[in-house]
């Protein structure tokens, strides 16, 4: 077998390895995303849950003219933490601490300072009843008055505290993340039983509790940041705030979908009200709540294919990138479909919770929303991850147009056609067309720009050509046990000369991987009783020799290891070998993940 072909055998193997170690990192880290993603979900269904037991129709339709409020404060929140999360990614994935360290700082004054902007407007809208433009009903529009000025309570935890869990996640501390979710879920149902059932404050109840959770939620995550357990800190000390632009820039393409959604809401709030009346409203508003606890699954999932392709792109992995896109449609996008049929199913015992007789027209009218409405849990999934990857490429036209038809025009548009003949079944059905129709734009985006259909992956992501190592200068290696790694040095040696690299970089080159991989093995295998995996890359780039050796051991810096001990100098000295004939050598541990660097 020739040296390509052998090559290229073993990279097969490697690359298979790569997509089941990533594919068990993805689920790993989803359950908490799918829970932080839920957070806001949990609120609503709560909310809907006394609104329509406890206060009546009308306090629902007056949750219903809030959601376009709550969809601005999470595109801003979306906004900066997209951005910052993308940055700090990109940043950790090219070891640069100090530019990720003054991202989070910023992004957090910034955070703050647009919190607060927020709150003031919510409460001179409440306060002062300059809310007729969103609603000219008598009875709804008190009680929305009093629902907005609860909600500006809550302004602050929820952008600031909405982002921190992005970043516990990129130094696998979800755990507390997890702790923040379970503390506000008891919180919010306690006090909406003791605001809303108790004291009967209505709406403003009903506000105050969510509000106050936030506030919770909040509390139990910033202690990490605050007391500098967290290697991202909250530090205002000689803050380069030029960053700031750069993650609205890179946030906004992300957000601004929402940021449409939210004018979408405007005008199908507007649509429902003159065509349907508040019963509408009220319907939507019940639907679109708790389907929202469901939304969380592929909001989650896109959390963490974000985490992943912000890496990827910065450490400019070709494979890791394209196996995060593989791993949606192979894994994601089938337990979508199962989830919607599922729910489907289920959509009179869900109506159920909230109203009790078949005969009142909100009850039909909710049913056929749990009907048609999953439709798009499986439909988004697709076009939010082509678009995350796009969004952290820095593909902006693009970007803006997806965000502008997925946002109004196509919802809004086939709402606008199908609400008269269809009623509220017209504008259930405008989401599902409109999943479909953003769907068909990704595919013919991606056939314009390679000017054929794509049938690869690469061509539907339209990656660039250049991006990362091209197949014929690097080499992937799975190792799993102490026999594969004797037979790394040979595999490297013969690689580096293959491409003319000179006899004593090609040994040293192979000495070094042969070393660290075993060092790997031999004590990062056995730290525990789980089935570990190395993932192996060499790449010949710019004339040198680049490994790159990641691991889901227990984690460990080398660097920690290179001074001579007193009492036996031959400890660690396979590790201070390799750090004296490398160029650099540069560990960084990323999502659990351990990634170690050597250039020689």
């Amino acid at each position: 077998m020739s040296g390509s072909a052998a090559t290229n055998t073993t990279n097969d193997k490697a690359l298979n390895s790569n997509t089941k170690m990533l594919t068990k990192l993805m689920f790993r880290l989803l359950p908490v995303q799918i829970i932080l993603a839920g957070i806001g979900a949990v609120n609503g269904i709560v909310s809907s849950f006394f609104a329509s037991n406890y206060v009546g129709v009308d306090a629902m339709s007056a949750v219903g003219l809030f959601q376009p409020f709550q969809l601005f404060l999470q595109a801003v929140s979306l906004m900066l933490s997209g951005g910052s999360v993308i940055l700090c990614g990109k940043y950790m994935g090219q070891n640069n601490r100090e530019k990720m360290q003054n991202c989070f700082a910023v992004n957090v004054a910034v955070s703050s300072a647009i919190s607060i902007l927020f709150v003031g407007i919510f409460l001179v809208l409440g306060i002062f009843d300059l809310t007729g433009v969103f609603s000219s009903d008598e009875v709804v529009r008190p009680l929305f008055n009093k629902y907005l000025i609860g909600q500006a309570i809550g302004v602050f935890p929820l952008i600031l505290g909405c982002q921190f869990p992005a970043f516990l996640a990129l130094e696998n501390k979800s755990r507390r993340t997890f702790v923040a979710s379970v503390a506000y879920i008891f919180v919010n149902l306690g006090l909406n039983y003791l605001f809303v059932q108790v004291m009967k404050l209505e709406a403003f109840g009903l506000a105050l509790a969510s509000s106050l959770g936030m506030w919770v939620f909040l509390a139990v995550q910033a202690e990490c940041f605050l007391t500098g357990k967290s290697l991202f800190r909250v530090s205002f000390k000689s803050l380069r705030w030029g960053e700031g632009g750069a993650i609205i820039k890179t946030g906004f393409p992300g957000a601004v979908q929402t940021g449409y959604q939210t004018a979408r809401g405007f005008i199908v709030n507007h649509l429902i009200q003159v065509t349907i009346g508040s019963v509408g409203l009220s319907a939507m508003a019940t639907a679109n709540n708790l389907l929202a606890i469901f939304w969380a699954v592929p909001n989650g999932m896109l959390a963490v294919s974000r985490l992943m392709i912000s890496v990827s792109v910065g450490e400019e992995d070709r494979q890791t990138l394209t196996d995060a896109l593989r791993v949606m449609m192979r894994k994601y996008l089938p337990l979508l479909i199962g989830l919607a049929a599922v729910l489907t199913l289920l959509a009179e015992p869900m109506t159920n919770i909230f109203y009790h007789d078949p005969s009142d027209p909100v009850y039909m009218m909710t049913v056929w929303g749990f009907r048609i409405l999953p439709v798009c849990l499986p439909l988004a999934i697709i076009a939010t991850h082509f678009c995350c990857y796009w969004q952290t490429s820095g593909r902006q036209g693009i970007l803006h147009f997806i965000a502008l038809m997925d946002g109004v025009v196509c919802v809004a548009g086939f709402s606008a056609l199908l609400i008269k003949p269809l009623e509220m079944n017209g504008l259930y059905a405008a989401n599902a067309l409109n999943g479909v129709a953003i769907i068909l734009i990704v595919i013919i985006y991606s056939w314009i720009c390679r000017r054929h259909f794509p049938l690869k992956m690469d061509d539907l992501m339209v990656i660039p050509d250049d991006f990362g190592a091209p197949e014929n200068e690097r080499m992937d290696i799975s190792v799993k046990n102490i026999d594969e790694v004797v037979t790394i040095a040979h595999k490297v040696q013969n690689f580096c000369r293959e491409r003319g690299i000179d006899d004593r970089r090609s040994y040293l080159a192979g000495l070094a991987m042969e070393e660290m991989a075993g060092n790997i093995v031999e004590h990062g295998f056995v730290k525990d009783k789980k089935n570990h995996t190395i993932d192996v890359r060499v790449v010949h780039k710019d004339g040198d020799i680049i490994l790159r050796i990641k691991d889901d051991c227990v984690a460990f810096n080398p660097a920690d290891r290179t001074d001579v001990v007193k009492d036996d100098i031959t400890r660690n000295i396979g590790i201070r070998m390799v750090f004296k004939i490398a160029k650099q050598v540069q560990h960084q541990s990323v999502l659990g993940l351990n990634v170690l660097t050597v250039r020689i």
